[in-house]
């Protein structure tokens, strides 16, 4: 029994095709820290550099606004079309701040975990909404690792932020001493790189989420023995699916196999269990090959198929049965049996031309040299 449960411990990685199956069900490694970190960054910088741009325009909606004419207020229609053109002006400023924040955001999870849409992952899973299961999830493991993760989180900002006022106190405390339109642009530029810095030490927290998102995706994925067996025997299919499969395949085989057999020059017979039907076109051919071979019903068959279109029969038991345990389908004999295979050849060439009415009649060969190691009884 303890080997039994030991075996299903999931201690083996993942098969490729458990992978795959994750994947289509949306199950990849994610870090929602590499992608706040993405958003806040990018966000940040773009802040930098369309922030003026930004303030302008903003400055421009607010006077357009404040500064009306006694005729506008009191006209509806003018009223609308104020309205209509400050919210186009906000919305053009802001356009391009927006799309970089957009990209990040799409761009952030993608990061980790390639690109990917699975409609099962849209699906809703009945477990998520069971109550004790919720509690439980509430109180497990992982829940206490994010705890962990979310206290280190506030950690890193807090001394993030405390470093940094202090690096920047200085600057800070001059605001003071400045002109207002000057303090307010200045206070503006530091807390825009404030932003970015304190963006940048979230680096730090993502730097440790991803590897640790990627060690618990590829735990959950991990298998036991026993599942990677019913994946293979899933894979390979079941023994009587293999076996009618299998039998498929040689009856398939066989049925092309026959189809060559009227292409054959020479029927080599042992005489009753072996057929071996040989091909060999000197213009085409270095060495004789084998179209068709078969025992017992086969064989019967080939002969059958040989006699129909009137190809010659050999009977030479020690040849057929040489040709049948060395040779596949379609192969060239092997080097040992050129000799007897070419005097069996010869014979039925010479028959030919006898039948032709050109030359004495041939002699069928008698005794033909078979290696001693190719000889099978």
């Amino acid at each position: 029994m303890a080997e039994e449960d030991s075996s299903q411990e999931k201690t083996e990685e993942a098969t490729p095709r458990r992978q795959e199956k994750a994947r289509e069900e949306g199950q990849v490694p994610r870090s929602r820290d590499l992608t706040t970190t993405a958003v806040l960054l990018m966000g940040s910088i773009a802040l930098l550099i369309f922030g003026g741009n930004i303030a302008e325009r903003m400055l421009f909606v607010m006077r357009f606004n404040f500064s009306l004419e006694p005729e506008v207020i009191f006209d509806k229609n003018m009223m609308f079309r104020q309205l209509g053109e400050s919210f186009y002006e906000a919305l053009f400023s802001l356009v391009p701040f927006l799309s970089i924040v957009v990209f990040a955001a799409l761009v952030g999870p993608v990061m980790l975990g390639g690109w990917l849409f699975s409609t099962k992952a849209l699906a809703p899973k009945m477990d998520r909404m069971s109550l004790i299961k919720g509690v439980g999830r509430m109180f497990s493991a992982k829940s206490l690792v994010e705890l962990v993760k979310s206290v280190g989180k506030v950690a890193v900002v807090i001394f993030s932020a405390f470093f940094l006022l202090q690096s920047m106190r200085g600057a800070i405390l001059g605001l003071t001493s400045e002109p207002i339109e000057r303090a307010i642009a200045h206070s503006l530029h530091l807390s825009i790189w404030a932003a970015i810095l304190l963006s940048a030490a979230t680096l730090i927290i993502a730097a440790i989420d991803i590897p640790f998102q990627i060690y618990d995706h590829s735990k959950k994925l991990k298998m036991s023995r026993q599942d990677i067996r019913d994946e293979m025997k899933d894979t390979e299919g079941k023994p009587e699916v293999k076996g009618k499969m299998r039998q498929m395949q040689q009856e398939m085989a066989r049925s092309r196999m026959m189809s060559a057999v009227p292409e054959a020059d020479v029927v080599i017979t042992n005489p009753t269990h072996y057929s071996i039907a040989l091909k060999y076109n000197p213009e085409f051919m270095t060495t004789p090959i084998v179209l068709a071979k078969g025992v017992d019903q086969v064989a019967m068959k080939i002969r059958e198929l040989a006699n129909k279109h009137k190809i010659e029969f050999v009977e030479a038991p020690l040849l057929a049965r040489a040709i049948y345990n060395t040779t596949d389908l379609d192969e060239e004999i092997p080097a040992g049996l050129y000799l007897a295979v070419a005097q069996v050849l010869a014979y039925v060439f010479q028959l030919r031309e006898y039948r032709k009415g050109r030359g004495e009649r041939p002699s069928k060969p008698r005794k033909l040299n078979i290696p001693d190691d190719m000889q099978h009884y």
